[in-house]
């Protein structure tokens, strides 16, 4: 399996090569082609230059075919444009007959004599000029870029050419410059690569390290070591954000597995306590440990336990659906007014056994809310018969329903023991129930809160408890429709 790291890294080298190879071919056809223009743009001028000097010493009275010129003023400038340029220069009748060769190294009688090309010199009759890579049809023993000019002598009503200027430079010479810039240009490209590739490998060795070290804990994760986490070493990008989400993911699962362990010792306990008590009162009816005149008070007590396991058992099917991610809450409108009322009237009987005064505060309009019915009619029941089992003798139970800002505040409030802070955080947990001993709440399962929080979450509303000075109250919220 190729690593992420030789992945990055080849690339990031691939486009560093590639780049370099683009840039460099531009730069050396660019630089090729600037250094050409310039020295044969060059040429031409010396070419011009000379044949305008050649011009100045020519005079009308005087013979060509002699080469009858004022020696003293031409033939130093030719050598020093030939000595400065390191170019060969010929001078030609007008035929093209060469009379004049020389370069840096001094006159070469070895070329005089010879025709230039009837072609070139038709090029500079016709065009005044001529430029290009020849020699000149073995004038030359190599091709060399040429640049010619006519001398020019004026007359009168024009000019006459009287002569034909050439000025030639060896191709090396003309790319020595640009050989010298290409040598320097990929000198800094090899240097530049070096450093990129440098930069490269220790910047992907440094972006996979973090993933590795996250691997590396997800492995110690997935056997059960919940306690490891992944050190982001202070990083700010992106992968330092991801180390963050995965520690808080790996908190968030240690806490989860801590209740899952919670959860299935309180359901152990709960399921143990009534099956325990059961087992124990039928095998003392069986073998007649317990008499038979009180065989009917203990076949009670059977009864009302394995009732308890039912409920705890319906409680936990219905928990396990509001839980399911098929499950959909259904959204439809309906006045919470009026399920709080009949829930309150199913809830006579228990009501009436402790004496306790109902104040209700609703509005005289209905309150049409949003929201699944049976299911917020499982919340209000539950608040409402945990509400009436926590209250005092002769109590106050208190309902209200309020609207403001979009939603309906839902209150429901007792009169009974306060619950301490610290356990406020904690009655929305399975299982949990502030009377440790369970001789009050003998019949709950530690479950009825806990649904009534994942039944608003469902719906995404909120709820909140408050005690204090003896009177606990639970609010939440319904959006209005």
């Amino acid at each position: 399996m190729k690593s992420l790291y030789k992945r990055q890294f080849a690339i990031m080298a691939g486009v560093i090569l590639v780049s370099f190879a683009l840039l460099g071919a531009a730069f050396i056809t660019l630089s090729y082609r600037y250094t050409v223009s310039e020295r044969q743009n060059s040429l031409r001028h010396n070419a011009d230059y000379i044949a305008g000097v050649a011009g100045e010493a020519i005079t009308s009275s005087e013979e060509l075919g002699g080469f009858s010129m004022k020696a003293a003023l031409f033939r130093p400038t030719v050598e020093a444009v030939a000595e400065v340029t390191d170019a060969s220069v010929l001078f030609t009748m007008q035929d093209g007959q060469i009379i004049y060769a020389g370069d840096s190294t001094g006159e070469q009688s070895g070329m005089v004599g010879q025709y230039i090309p009837s072609g070139v010199v038709q090029t500079i009759y016709t065009t005044g000029t001529f430029g290009a890579m020849s020699d000149l049809e073995g004038i030359f023993p190599e091709k060399r870029y040429v640049a010619g000019a006519p001398v020019l002598l004026p007359i009168q009503g024009g000019q006459q050419v009287v002569a034909l200027v050439f000025v030639s430079a060896e191709a090396g010479s003309i790319t020595e410059m640009w050989r010298a810039f290409a040598n320097i240009f990929l000198f800094t490209a090899v240097v530049v690569m070096l450093v990129a590739f440098i930069t490269s490998s220790v910047t992907s060795l440094r972006m996979t390290r973090p993933l590795k070290d996250m691997a590396e804990a997800v492995r110690k994760f997935g056997h059960g070591e919940y306690e490891t986490r992944v050190s982001c070493g202070g990083r700010c990008d992106e992968v330092g954000e991801l180390a963050e989400a995965f520690n808080a993911m790996a908190d968030n699962i240690a806490q989860s597995e801590a209740r899952r362990s919670e959860f299935v010792a309180n359901i152990s306990h709960e399921l143990k306590t009534p099956m325990t008590t059961i087992s124990g009162f039928a095998e003392g009816i069986l073998d007649g440990t317990i008499p038979p005149d009180r065989e009917r008070e203990y076949l009670k007590v059977i009864s009302s336990e394995t009732k308890r396991l039912s409920r705890l058992v319906r409680k936990m099917l219905d928990l396990s659906r509001l839980q399911s991610t098929e499950y959909v809450t259904p959204q439809e409108q309906f006045d919470v007014s009026e399920v709080m009322l009949r829930v309150l009237v199913s809830l006579e009987t228990k009501i009436n056994g402790k004496h306790l005064d109902v104040d209700t505060q609703l509005p005289d309009d209905p309150v049409q809310v949003w929201g699944d019915p049976d299911a917020i009619t499982q919340v209000c029941y539950n608040l409402l018969d945990n509400a009436i089992k926590f209250s005092y003798e002769e109590s106050t139970l208190g309902i209200t329903v309020t609207t403001r800002a979009g939603k309906a505040y839902v209150s429901v409030r007792n009169h009974g023991d306060t619950i301490p802070p610290d356990e406020l955080p904690l009655v929305f947990d399975r299982f949990h129930k502030t009377d440790h001993s369970r001789s009050v709440d003998r019949e709950g399962v530690g479950l009825g809160l806990y649904i009534v929080k994942t039944v608003l979450n469902n719906h995404h509303e909120n709820i909140t408890v408050t005690s204090a000075d003896g009177v606990t109250e639970f609010t939440f919220t319904l959006t209005l429709a």
